[in-house]
């Protein structure tokens, strides 16, 4: 029989938010790349192919040769004195600001990752486990896609679905025109373009790309890109910003323009002198870093261009922080 005297201890009362970005591995060694690509690249809101078929390429081919090259690209980037990747460093850095400024008793915040760890599921239980009886879920995705957002949201219900005591739930969905947002972006390019020597003749804002029969199916991500580009380019007017898109994988359509493409292309067209912009992510990345200011400075260059920066993502910024803050007082 239980009574007051041998009753458990019940923690309550609070609200966990957790922030959450795509995910990273562990380290820049082999099995680890192998492990984080295998749980991304098996996520059937990420690749929607026949997933018998999908997961014999996968495992046969995609997973047998594609680790050393991703290997390669995060060993550019990684950070060797913290030990770990930009996104992991910059989401930890997020998480600490966002805690120190909002400073509320009742609210708990935390991270996590979709894929690779900290986990989702693991944090869920933890913020549980601290008497969160309420949750707020804030996907670090300014642009709701399927592949990103509602994978994210896919894990949170999973991992709900076999809690007994459940907390309620709500969650950020997307920001991507929200005034804060667009208002850092474009403090961004001012502060990047008061550094440079040179005057940039395109700034390039770059996406990462998706499917074009992910759009076809009624996707809103391609939408909500230019939306962003547009509203910055209200704020911004003295230099012109085109919207590319990222990050192709296989011999499928995706969205267009292709920035790799584009930034081959910008010499003949007499723009030597780009800047580039990546806002669809939170925090600076394999993506931003070894993509586009490696791989797409050398080709850009390599092309008969002469200059080319990229500003950095919002990171860790102040007025970052005051965004995702306003997000998560509103939500709560």
């Amino acid at each position: 029989m239980i009574n007051k005297t041998n009753h458990p201890t019940v923690k309550y009362g609070k609200t966990g938010v957790l922030i959450i970005n795509l995910g990273t591995p562990d380290s820049t060694n082999w099995l680890d790349i192998r492990k984080y690509l295998k749980e991304f690249l098996s996520d059937k809101r990420v690749i929607e192919v026949n997933p018998i078929l999908w997961q014999l390429i996968l495992n046969l081919f995609i997973l047998t040769f594609r680790p050393s090259k991703t290997a390669k690209a995060y060993k550019e980037i990684w950070m060797e004195q913290e030990d770990m990747s930009p996104l992991l460093y910059y989401t930890q850095k997020q998480a600490q600001k966002l805690k120190i400024s909002i400073s509320n008793a009742n609210l708990i915040l935390d991270f996590a990752m979709r894929y690779g760890n900290p986990s989702i599921k693991s944090k869920i239980y933890k913020l549980k486990e601290q008497g969160c009886e309420n949750l707020v879920i804030l996907p670090l995705y300014p642009q709701y896609a399927a592949a990103t957002t509602a994978t994210v949201c896919d894990e949170v219900y999973r991992t709900l679905m076999n809690m007994r005591w459940q907390p309620s739930l709500k969650i950020i969905p997307h920001y991507e025109s929200e005034p804060l947002y667009i208002n850092a972006l474009v403090n961004s390019i001012n502060k990047k373009i008061n550094e440079l020597s040179w005057k940039p003749d395109l700034i390039i804002a770059s996406y990462h790309g998706i499917p074009k029969k992910y759009f076809d199916k009624g996707d809103p991500y391609h939408c909500y890109c230019h939306k962003t580009t547009r509203l910055m380019t209200e704020k911004f007017t003295s230099i012109e910003i085109k919207t590319t898109f990222q990050s192709r994988f296989g011999p499928q359509a995706w969205l267009e323009p292709y920035t790799d493409r584009t930034l081959e292309s910008l010499p003949y067209e007499g723009k030597k002198n780009i800047l580039a912009i990546c806002p669809g992510f939170s925090s600076d990345c394999v993506e931003t870093l070894e993509e586009i200011l490696i791989q797409g400075k050398e080709s850009f260059l390599n092309a008969g261009g002469e200059n080319f920066d990229m500003i950095p993502c919002l990171n860790d910024n102040d007025d970052h922080i005051e965004l995702l803050k306003k997000l998560i007082l509103e939500s709560i």
